[in-house]
């Protein structure tokens, strides 16, 4: 598996998510590839250290495959390998936005089908604590039915957004939200992440995964050089 391979799919994939936001069909379809990509991106550094600490594992690699390897040849370099990597994806996963990816890539892992998407609206510039506010679009098929139908719900529900945003930011001392400041995205819930926007999580995971990537092969480089 080449990571550098995946890593520029989840680019890719990233992409057409910001292409067909918030259409909650094609989003699901290109957020769903994107999250194989994240998990084919950590497997494959599992795969990498397989190949340099001479694991020799044949199967499908992962985190739980390379530990019980070199638990069974007492390699204790690739056990502490394993040992360093958990505490610096945990670290990684501290923040909301990182730690949103990781529940979507364990949820996946069990259920296969991502959560359901909902559209929400708001400020195009977020300030800290801003609301956002669902709103509720026929679709046909899990699709938009047009964008007409978007912009006309859009604008029944901006009195309200606008009214509850604007009483927020005028106590902050932030810049009044006007009509043309408001759009629409994809969000999703999972567990005690609320209202997270996708397009926003999975840019800055790439980055998650490029440093993980990054330190993880310098690791390895460190422990195998002994």
């Amino acid at each position: 598996m080449n990571i550098e391979k995946t890593i520029k799919n989840c680019e890719i994939y990233l992409k057409q998510i910001k292409q067909y936001n918030p259409d909650p069909y094609y989003v699901n379809y290109f957020f769903n590839e994107y999250i194989n990509s994240v998990n084919d991106t950590f497997n494959g550094i599992f795969e990498e250290g397989n190949r340099d600490f001479g694991l020799f594992i044949s199967e499908k690699i992962s985190q739980k495959k390379f530990d019980e390897k070199a638990k069974m040849k007492n390699d204790q370099n690739a056990i502490k390998f394993s040992e360093w990597y958990s505490i610096k994806y945990n670290q990684e996963h501290e923040n909301p936005y990182p730690n949103f990816i990781r529940k979507i890539c364990q949820f996946k892992n069990k259920f296969e089908k991502l959560p359901k998407i909902k559209i929400m609206i708001r400020a195009s510039d977020i300030y800290k604590d801003d609301t956002c506010q669902q709103i509720k679009v026929n679709l046909s098929h899990e699709k938009l039915r047009s964008k007409e139908e978007l912009k006309i719900e859009i604008k029944r529900q901006l009195p309200i957004f606008l009214e509850i945003i604007n009483h927020k930011r005028s106590k902050n001392n932030e810049p009044k939200v006007r009509e043309k400041q408001v759009i629409a995205s994809a969000f999703l819930d999972i567990e005690e992440c609320k209202d997270i926007e996708i397009t926003y999580a999975a840019e800055i995971y790439i980055q998650v995964m490029k440093r993980l990537v990054e330190e993880s092969r310098k690791k390895i480089k460190e422990l195998t050089m002994h």
